[in-house]
């Protein structure tokens, strides 16, 4: 009997782009990372690339290990695995109370950590996402011990974006070097993804708020300078030895945390946000901020104005989430976000972005503005607003946007893949899972 990914039937042709990083992969030596822009089929590489490798191999059985950061994430891969002809019974989930293993597993990193003979069995495991393993804790990285005991394991790795120049992810690269890059720049010049059209809309802060930012502004200076370092890593690592100096850290990250607040919830801000969504009734919008506090006072604003809206966030259960979404352009049209729609979330339709955030984080970013370049039949643009406080923080947003959609996949040269090794000292900042 042949290995159950070897039945996958794709009700469509894979684009040339598609397959030439399945190609670069195997020629790896099956192993190694695809960086491609949202929305130009990551999933579907991943299972045609488990496809070859299994046939390469040989063997009557192919144990494959998807291993994702979010459980909504596993429900998408089980129903893709389903639609593209695999059968129920060699398709397998382990999070939480389910712990059904079969040929075709697919799993939460966080399931993982405890299970390593998760990782152990399979002949082949994908790492959805896996740039976000680089933030994630010690535990997270021990992954990677893990997956490198087995130099023969075939190894893929998944995202829309990695800054290859950090030395955060120095262990991903080793273990799994880029191969193939598609970013959204390539994919919009092939007509794969709309064209995002920025539009940068510039707010100031109103007297008060400007005194809280000059103030808060100067005490990360003044702390940053009496410690010697701007690295939150390196103010992490003084707060946890503790004494006089872990003092100063934590009012630092206080004072970080109080700008970051700010900026998120300008009054003006949220106001231009309010006259942007007028702009487009009718128009299915996501709004995207960096604090629930933000998104609450957005929504209170927008339906004050007769304006229905709604917010998701971790902290919406997913029941009530797949509520909100499938209400989403019947009951209402903004839908308002801290970071739980930017991975794993599919609606072709919406073309309208607004940013609010004050982040400059190159993934996240890449991410957001990968939620509305999907294509689909009349829609070649997408509008991505960007509400900044000019002269703060929030330029290097504006700047990053502009990067992110300029960046394209420059030539990959291809780097052997480590059989049995990674860095000495891999990723070791912390970022939560959650479903």
């Amino acid at each position: 009997m042949p290995p159950a990914i070897s039945a996958i039937l794709f009700p469509f042709e894979l684009k040339r782009d598609q397959l030439e990083a399945a190609e670069a992969w195997i020629a790896n030596g099956c192993r190694g990372s695809v960086i491609f822009s949202t929305g130009t089929g990551k999933t579907e590489i991943a299972f045609e690339c488990a496809r070859r490798a299994a046939e390469l191999a040989g063997s009557d059985r192919f144990p494959i290990l998807f291993l994702v950061p979010r459980i909504v994430l596993v429900e998408q891969n089980v129903k893709r695995l389903r639609a593209y002809g695999i059968p129920d019974d060699h398709i397998g989930v382990y999070y939480g109370e389910r712990k059904d293993i079969r040929e075709i597993t697919i799993s939460t990193y966080q399931s993982a950590i405890n299970n390593h003979d998760l990782i152990r069995s399979a002949k082949m495991v994908v790492l959805d996402e896996v740039h976000l393993v680089s933030e994630s804790a010690v535990a997270f990285d021990s992954i990677f011990d893990v997956i490198v005991e087995d130099p023969g394991k075939a190894i893929l790795g998944l995202t829309a974006t990695i800054d290859e120049k950090d030395p955060k992810y120095k262990t991903i690269l080793t273990v799994a070097p880029a191969v193939k890059k598609y970013m959204i720049k390539d994919a919009v010049t092939d007509g794969r993804l709309a064209q995002p059209v920025v539009q940068p809309v510039q707010v100031s802060f109103t007297p008060e708020e400007q005194k809280i930012y000059d103030e808060t502004s100067e005490a990360i200076k003044d702390i940053s300078r009496k410690l010697q370092t701007y690295d939150p890593m390196k103010m992490t690592k003084i707060l946890m030895r503790g004494g006089s100096r872990a003092s100063m850290a934590k009012m630092w990250f206080a004072n970080v945390r109080k700008r970051k607040e700010l900026l998120s919830a300008t009054k003006r801000k949220l106001l231009k946000a309010a006259e942007l969504v007028k702009r487009h009734p009718n128009e299915r919008i996501m709004i995207f901020s960096e604090t629930i506090e933000s998104i609450r006072l957005l929504k209170d604003m927008l339906e004050e104005g007769d304006v229905p809206a709604q917010t998701i966030h971790n902290g919406v259960k997913p029941r009530e989430r797949q509520e909100i979404l499938e209400s989403w352009g019947k009951d209402y049209f903004p839908l308002l976000s801290v970071h739980t729609l930017e991975i794993g979330f599919d609606v072709p339709q919406v073309g309208i972005a607004i940013i609010i955030a004050s982040t400059s984080n190159m993934n996240q970013v890449a991410q957001r503005i990968g939620r509305v370049v999907r294509k689909v039949d009349g829609k070649d643009q997408a509008l991505v607003y960007v509400v900044y406080v000019s002269g703060t923080k929030d330029d290097n947003v504006l700047k990053v946007v502009k990067a992110a959609i300029e960046k394209d996949g420059e030539r990959t040269v291809r780097a052997p893949a480590a059989k049995g090794k990674r860095p000495a000292h891999g990723q070791k900042t912390l970022t939560k899972f959650s479903s």
